[in-house]
């Protein structure tokens, strides 16, 4: 999820600690089943060095393969690409090594508590990511209409922005009881989480995001919905999530995912590349210094999957790119899951009939990067008559949508988002070249700033990304329509297995697309920790009774079914 919304109760992080990402579907604490000194479980020591499939390369694939390692068990990554999935850091040709690039994920909310147990476990640090009118953002231009604002808070902005997020946050407290979940997820209240959410379900799972903002008497003036949907207030407009289910807003907003975000120091790439190559102090069976790197032949992830097939014993047996095939007890897919249905030759036995069903039903939204590297954050520069920045981080309704400028110092070289956009705004930028497109995004900035010459400052080539193209992706993230909670809740319980026939279990799904967050590193990394909760299940081990795991009290916390009939 990549839009914006304000806080409709205001609070300091000082004042409370942020909400755990856990969200009002499955209110399972993943950070302190991460923290126990217990860890996440054990298998029979019988079952020691046996090998699972893990199927990508992701932060999905590489949670589940470091958790299953330490347990004792031998995963087996395959990977199509590149470790790291849609976190993707790259580089500039020819520029300083320092200068990177979001390709993907860039900005992270504290409330990822999950994801931040890796960060930290990685030793990888993290600052304040400049989004529109936070408080690392030296000042922001609203651009609507061919009229700019310069705001250095949204106390500087017209009247009229100051009213749409007020009526944002009646919306939500009219149309969604914010306070009362705000509150009961901070409180960890999880019968009063779940007596909320039911009711929300029940009523709201047809119901898209601007049919909500239409409901409320808040948002009468189309107006406010289209200032609203152009601009927002905090990363971005909201108008490209407005076709989507407002169940994948709320959770958005009650999980606090958009606040308060933090980039990660040196790229996220790092985060999944390190865990490849970390050697854990715990581990079980392997020898002190293995890690998931020497475990593969030549320290590489084995190739892309071009089949997978049930065969005698229920197992699982993939095929890869070079033609080898391998046969497992079982197996956790991470990748993106339309995969499933294009560049991967699956049995229909893998799943059942209902789990194929919701994975054919997934809604990918489009999204696309723009990145140039400039000599220095020239935007600091005061303007002599208005004392102003030059150059602001930009929202407007022109064709870049979104611009966000990424500096390390005065003094060093920086680097310009010229656009991030998502849906149709992504599509219309599909056929063209990455020159091409800078050049249609210079051009409407020179429009809000026809005195800042951003050219001059461009030190190298752009490098941009279309995820909707990419071969091993076709979309960015998921994003459920109205009408589609059964199917994700299919997806998101796979893990647990027991009720399903024996010829169906052994191969658990995992990844953000499977979580209730998608668009969200967090959800790729508690989906992981279901799975490897499922495969220990599995393979007849068990949680310690001190810190049971996702499964074990899966029957108190269980996602709401609603009925098929």
């Amino acid at each position: 999820m990549t839009s914006t919304v304000p806080n409709a109760v205001e609070h300091t992080d000082e004042q409370q600690p942020p909400i755990t990402m856990f969200g009002p579907d499955f209110p399972y604490a993943y950070d302190d089943y991460l923290a126990h000194p217990a860890g996440l479980g054990q298998i029979p020591a019988t079952r020691h060095g046996t090998e699972v499939a893990v199927i990508g390369g992701g932060l999905s694939g590489m949670v589940a393969a470091y958790e299953l390692m330490k347990m004792g068990l031998k995963p087996v990554v395959y990977e199509a690409d590149r470790i790291g999935g849609r976190l993707r850091t790259v580089g500039f040709d020819g520029c300083d090594p320092s200068l990177t690039a979001e390709m993907g994920a860039m900005r992270f909310p504290p409330s990822s508590t999950a994801l931040q147990h890796y960060i930290d476990l990685v030793g990888l640090t993290t600052r304040p990511f400049p989004n529109p009118l936070a408080e690392a953002t030296p000042s922001t231009v609203v651009d609507l209409k061919g009229e700019s604002h310069y705001a250095e808070t949204l106390d500087d902005l017209p009247q009229v922005y100051r009213d749409v997020a007020d009526a944002w946050g009646r919306c939500l407290e009219e149309g969604a009881d914010f306070s009362d979940m705000n509150r009961a997820l901070r409180e960890r209240d999880v019968p009063r989480i779940r007596e909320i959410w039911a009711k929300l379900v029940e009523k709201l799972d047809n119901q898209t995001f601007y049919g909500f903002l239409c409901d409320s008497e808040a948002f009468k003036s189309f107006r406010h919905r289209e200032i609203f949907g152009q601009v927002g207030f905090g990363t971005g407009g909201w108008d490209t999530d407005f076709p989507n289910s407002i169940l994948e807003i709320l959770r958005v907003v009650y999980t606090e995912a958009d606040d308060h975000h933090r980039g990660i120091v040196g790229g996220s790439q790092q985060l999944p590349l390190r865990l490849w190559e970390r050697e854990p102090e715990k581990i079980v069976h392997w020898p002190y210094g293995t890690s998931l790197r020497t475990l593969h032949v030549d320290g590489e992830p084995r190739p892309a999957v071009t089949r997978l097939h049930r065969t005698a014993g229920n197992r699982i047996t993939v095929t890869d790119a070079h033609g080898d095939i391998r046969t497992y007890e079982a197996a956790v897919f991470t990748a993106q899951s339309w995969m499933l249905l294009s560049k991967i030759a699956c049995d229909d036995s893998l799943f059942p009939i209902d789990h194929w069903t919701a994975i054919e039903r997934t809604h990918y939204m489009e999204s696309s990067k723009l990145f140039v590297p400039v000599d220095r954050p020239f935007w600091l520069d005061k303007d002599e008559r208005t004392g102003r920045d030059v150059m602001s981080m930009t929202l407007t309704d022109r064709m870049t949508r979104g611009t966000y400028l990424l500096d390390d110092g005065p003094d060093r070289p920086a680097v310009i988002c010229l656009s991030y956009t998502w849906c149709d705004d992504s599509l219309k930028w599909l056929p063209l070249s990455a020159n091409e497109r800078m050049e249609v995004m210079l051009k409407s900035l020179g429009e809000i700033y026809p005195d800042v010459d951003i050219r001059k400052h461009v030190i190298g080539s752009p490098v941009t990304v279309s995820w909707e193209n990419e071969p091993y992706f076709m979309g960015a993230f998921k994003a459920n329509l109205p009408g589609h909670y059964r199917y994700q809740r299919r997806l998101f319980t796979h893990f647990m297995q027991e009720e399903l026939p024996a010829d169906k279990r052994g191969i658990f799904l995992a990844g953000d697309d499977i979580s209730w967050t998608a668009g969200w590193a967090e959800g790729a990394v508690q989906t992981a920790l279901n799975a490897v909760w499922g495969v220990m299940h599995h393979f007849g081990g068990e949680t310690d009774p001190t810190n049971p795991g996702p499964g074990d009290v899966y029957d108190e916390i269980a996602p709401v079914e609603l009925p098929e009939d």
